[in-house]
């Protein structure tokens, strides 16, 4: 007996030598190592490379060097070496589950209103896709209805769904804005009035799953740009506290000053779209902190697509006044030293356009390596993920950009030329081979 234990004993042993990964519960013992050949390579780091090689083992990077003799034996080598390698970029403010077709004769508004859930959730990888196809691995999404988003975010962790990593707000709080109905009718998630709903609605979102708080402290979205606050200061301050004691970050919503200046006051985390601020409110940002994502970009989409949307005519002039305005806050928050982050605020069709908002912040004063920054570097901060995301260095996850043409003498090689993407150390675009993009 004791013979025929140790011959099955011995024979297992050398079966597990011999084919490791059939006894390692389907997982490979080691890592599929890739190194990844640049041309040049900005690094977010402080260094513009030649000739980069970034070595990436499972979904980290592990080194990043000029040196051809430290690629491992055996590694899968991509040759980029005709282009400029960027960071994966980060995108602060989308809206990832209000993805639509351009279905001829049927509004986009009308589309997402009448979609189900689980309709919207299935299209949204579309949106995702060409999110990606823009060089950005990461995204904030910053409003989502049924708690879509959470879905989305965890559908992408889990590998059933292509799409950039998500970071989500749930339902963003917002004040009644419908009139009083007869007979019975369900909550609206998100609606908080008064301090104690703000509370209770912020204190759900966080038992939902999310990972920050949105907040709308003023009117305006779509072909609306009015900014008249709809949140007052004590109702703003307790939003930020219970997210900050949760320890979550707050995103502030405001067209106007008004909303805006209470908004930075009370300490929030970013402030989002803000138009017309005063100095005091601009100066109090610089010296706090404070991200600003003027996401002017989103107007001039709907300028362009309104139409298709199913905004009624007459709204252009306002909003065309809006974006100059937009503009010109930014570049005082600029010049004041305010932070920024880029946010797209893309919705509808416009994923893929993600980038062209780093195009208004060159307007606006900063040069394309400042730019660059916004959407790499500040954005990771603005997440507190700047030691995992938003540079190309050892540990960081392995999210990497080719472009055509050198971004940090033209911003629109970024913008318009992004040929090839990788998130997590798998390539997710690759246009070089292909006018079709990954599926």
């Amino acid at each position: 007996m004791k013979r025929i234990f140790l011959f099955v004993a011995l024979v297992f042993f050398a079966l597990t030598v011999a084919f490791p990964a059939a006894f390692a519960q389907g997982k490979p013992v080691s890592k599929a190592i890739k190194a990844v050949r640049f041309g040049k390579l900005w690094d977010a780091k402080g260094k513009l490379w030649t000739n980069a090689i970034v070595i990436v083992e499972g979904d980290r990077i592990k080194a990043v060097t000029s040196d051809a003799s430290a690629i491992p034996s055996g590694a899968e080598i991509i040759d980029l070496s005709k282009y400029t390698g960027l960071p994966g970029l980060i995108d602060v403010h989308t809206h990832l589950t209000m993805y639509t077709e351009e279905t001829p004769g049927e509004p986009m508004l009308k589309q997402l209103t009448a979609n189900p859930p689980a309709v919207e959730v299935f299209l949204a990888r579309k949106g995702a896709l060409r999110t990606l196809e823009a060089g950005v691995t990461t995204v904030r999404d910053l409003g989502s209805d049924q708690y879509m988003d959470i879905a989305m975010r965890d559908l992408i962790h889990r590998g059933e769904m292509i799409g950039p990593r998500m970071f989500v707000v749930g339902y963003g709080l917002y004040v009644t804005n419908t009139p009083y109905k007869p007979g019975l009718n369900l909550p609206a998630g998100g609606i908080a009035d008064g301090v104690p709903e703000v509370l209770r609605v912020v204190r759900q979102q966080i038992a939902a799953g999310v990972d920050l708080i949105k907040m709308y402290a003023s009117t305006g979205t779509d072909d609306d740009v009015t900014g008249f606050q709809t949140y007052n200061y004590e109702e703003i301050k307790a939003a930020v506290d219970t997210a900050h004691q949760f320890g979550k970050k707050i995103a502030i919503h405001s067209y106007g000053p008004d909303g805006a200046r209470d908004a930075v006051r009370a300490g929030t985390d970013s402030l989002e779209h803000a138009t017309d601020m005063d100095d005091a409110t601009i100066s109090e940002m610089a010296k706090r902190g404070t991200f600003y994502v003027p996401t002017i970009d989103h107007n001039r989409y709907y300028l362009d697509n309104w139409q298709k949307i199913g905004y009624a005519n007459g709204f252009q002039e306002k909003t065309k006044a809006f974006i100059e305005r937009n503009l010109e806050t930014a570049r005082k928050a600029h010049k004041a030293g305010v932070k920024f982050a880029m946010g797209s605020d893309a919705i509808y069709t416009m994923f893929g356009e993600n980038a062209r908002e780093l195009g208004w912040f060159v307007k606006a004063g900063m040069t394309p390596e400042q730019a660059l920054r916004t959407a790499t570097t500040n954005a990771a901060e603005l997440l507190t993920k700047e030691k995992e995301l938003g540079a190309v260095a050892p540990g960081y996850f392995a999210d990497l950009v080719a472009v055509e043409g050198d971004p940090l003498a033209d911003i629109n090689a970024a913008i318009n030329d992004v040929l090839w993407v990788m998130k997590g150390g798998a390539v997710v675009v690759d246009k070089r081979k292909s006018s079709v993009p990954l599926r």
